[in-house]
């Protein structure tokens, strides 16, 4: 069992089993327990939870569709509804048990519902474990674009189990890898990429040190900068284009967090190498790196235009201008360059037409 101090709460990774879980439940024995799920995890996951655990035999569970559109304001309403149905208080707990949509949507919820009640994350994927429920960002979606509403708010802990990555399908481990590969990228630890790489080879036989590495980089960067006014805003890297293409396919066709923004890391490194900022030898290593596993999708020029015009209404902008953070090689990343919509549909452009060519 390894355990991180993060900025307020305990990131435990291991064994549930073998975790404060099992205390941490017993402090609220005289209190509702409530278990957020979506229809994977209640498959796949929940009865690991009830079986182990005679705490949560009364919990009350509740189900949302599995997706990124269930991360809604209509989705959070009825949630937020059927928890004053079931008469939750404020001194109640929530769990979050699954991927990232559960707990960004989860923590969200918990955050707002009677000015805050707490919670606590159970990621069951990848992505989940090394990324999306670390840190203390919450949110929904509005429309096409990504995590538009949201709060910082922490869990009052974090489990790390190893065992749910079991009942993944392979694109949803890859989608977690995508977020690891990001975290190498910006860190200064760029010899994280190799063994990330080595590890996708076998996706399921991935270590318990070099997860608790991919989270303890995202770890020191948030607990340095909670709030995103400065060194956080490294852990943005692919995610200007990356969401603006995840926003677009959101309600057309699947396209995972991770692998959305694998191809924004693509394109923005591409704009850096455009600008100079970014040698040709670490170029070709972030794109061979990436492109040997996350496949482009193909974009009409109908398609690249809606997803430019996204990058407008994209959160981390400021003053009007589009933020992004830009590789400087691989291990060194700057933020707050501004971007332009033209290079944006350069990069978007410049791989059509290598997938043309090799058609």
């Amino acid at each position: 069992m390894h355990s991180i101090q993060s900025n307020g709460y305990q990131v435990e990774i291991g064994s549930l089993l073998e975790s404060s879980f099992r205390s941490v439940l017993q402090e609220f024995a005289d209190e509702k327990i409530v278990i957020l799920v979506d229809e994977n995890t209640q498959e796949h996951c929940l009865s690991f939870l009830i079986t182990n655990f005679e705490e949560l035999s009364h919990a009350e569970v509740l189900m949302i569709p599995v997706g990124e559109a269930s991360k809604s304001l209509e989705i959070a309403g009825n949630l937020w509804q059927v928890m004053t149905e079931f008469n939750i208080s404020r001194y109640d707990l929530l769990i979050n048990l699954g991927g990232g949509v559960v707990t960004d949507l989860g923590g969200f919820i918990a955050s707002c519902y009677k000015r805050g009640v707490e919670f606590i994350n159970v990621p069951t994927t990848l992505l989940g474990m090394v990324d999306a429920s670390v840190g203390g960002k919450t949110g929904i979606n509005l429309g096409h674009y990504k995590n538009q509403i949201g709060v910082f708010s922490v869990p009052r802990a974090l489990y790390v189990d190893p065992i749910f990555l079991e009942t993944l399908p392979e694109d949803e481990m890859l989608s977690g890898y995508g977020e690891m590969i990001k975290h190498a990228l910006v860190s200064t630890k760029p010899e994280m990429l190799e063994s990330i790489l080595n590890q996708m080879e076998s996706p399921y036989d991935l270590s318990e040190e070099l997860l608790m590495s991919g989270i303890q980089v995202k770890n020191e960067i948030v607990s340095r900068d909670p709030l995103e006014k400065g060194e956080r805003k490294l852990l943005n890297f692919g995610h200007t284009v990356g969401h603006a293409i995840e926003g677009h396919a959101m309600h057309r066709f699947p396209l995972k967090h991770g692998h959305a923004i694998a191809i924004g890391m693509v394109f923005e490194a591409y704009i850096a190498l455009r600008r100079k900022l970014l040698p040709q030898k670490d170029f070709q290593r972030i794109e061979t790196a990436i492109l040997s596993y996350f496949s482009l999708p193909e974009f009409t020029d109908t398609a690249i235009r809606e997803m430019v015009s996204l990058l407008s209404n994209d959160k981390k902008n400021r003053s009007g201008k589009i933020l992004a953070c830009l590789p400087e090689k691989v291990g060194v990343c700057s933020w707050d360059h501004e971007i332009t919509e033209q290079e944006v549909m350069e990069a978007f452009l410049h791989y059509k037409n290598q997938q043309i060519n090799m058609n």
